[in-house]
């Protein structure tokens, strides 16, 4: 380690060379974020004013809401503002902050979809037990471990990343800093360090994918012995989550399962991770779910005509 760093800052490439397609991206991702803020802004204060919104569910939900409003402001903002200028740099400390950033956020959405999987489960196949075993402890102890699991995993993906030598050169094929690009730029062996971004980052995602879809085929083989309006309700709230739990761990399953390479899609999967669950969740979560609809028109004044076909 005689050698620290002869780079203070990184030159990002970004998604795009062209002026054309830059002013493209600032149009549409500027729009994606307003509406990730706006969505998911509009969930938490529709779960924290309303009543009636008080199942363990939508307290996890109004966690998750807050984790996706924080995952994209990591980078996005960043990635607008590039596409105003020629050159795409971030300092040092901003690059590693970046990266902690990025992967706190993400990781502890991961964990908030356990924390809700665990939920349904309970809900669905110990009804009669479920207000003893979901009260208010147990469910602030879930969220409160998802967000330390979280922080957890992204200081050791940056400590990993932050004490590498950086001699040069510091450019960066990507729109912000992420683990497999700076493992590349290191001159130093990054084996061991990449192994442990694999056991990180990519076993996270994949036990936690197999987790979530076991979870989910135990709760469906128990609805089968269940009333068809209970199947109903159980099936579109466990819809929703699978949804989700699609799009937010197939991703960094190809990203970070892999060894430390970096291959020509990874700015499209991982900007696909960053922006699209993020503006989804909001609506897959709230437009299949009347409770939550009837207490936006509450909150807005807005009479429902729901029920009344």
């Amino acid at each position: 380690m005689g050698t620290k760093n002869n780079v203070t800052e990184f030159v990002l490439f970004g998604l795009f060379q062209s002026r054309e397609m830059q002013h493209v991206c600032f149009l549409v991702f500027s729009l994606f974020h307003v509406l990730t803020i706006l969505g998911n802004l509009l969930v938490i204060i529709t779960i924290n004013a309303s009543k009636t919104l008080n199942a363990p569910m939508y307290f996890f939900l109004s966690h998750l809401s807050f984790a996706d409003m924080c995952y994209p402001s990591a980078t996005t903002p960043k990635m607008i503002a590039d596409t105003f200028v020629e050159s795409k740099t971030v300092s040092f400390n901003g690059c590693m902050t970046q990266l902690f950033s990025a992967h706190f956020f993400g990781g502890t959405e991961i964990f908030l979809l356990t924390a809700m999987a665990y939920d349904r489960y309970v809900a669905i196949c110990r009804p009669l037990h479920y207000t003893t075993i979901m009260d208010r402890g147990k469910r602030g102890l879930l969220a409160g471990a998802s967000w330390v699991a979280g922080f957890l995993h992204s200081i050791l993906q940056t400590l990993l990343t932050v004490q590498l030598p950086f001699c040069g050169p510091s450019e960066i094929d990507n729109f912000f800093c992420d683990v497999h690009p700076l493992l590349k730029l290191a001159c130093a062996d990054t084996y061991v360090v990449g192994l442990i971004v694999v056991a990180n980052s990519g076993m996270i995602s994949l036990v936690s994918f197999i987790v979530l879809i076991i979870s989910y085929v135990v709760i469906l083989l128990n609805l089968r012995s269940r009333s068809s309006e209970s199947r109903r309700k159980a099936l579109s709230t466990c819809g929703s989550h699978i949804i989700t739990v699609l799009l937010v761990l197939v991703p960094p399953m190809f990203m970070y399962i892999r060894p430390s390479t970096t291959l020509a899609a990874d700015k499209l999967v991982i900007l696909f991770n960053i922006i699209m669950p993020p503006l989804l969740n909001p609506l897959i979560y709230t437009l299949r779910n009347n409770e939550v609809t009837n207490a936006m028109r509450k909150l807005f004044g807005v009479k429902g005509t729901s029920g009344k076909k």
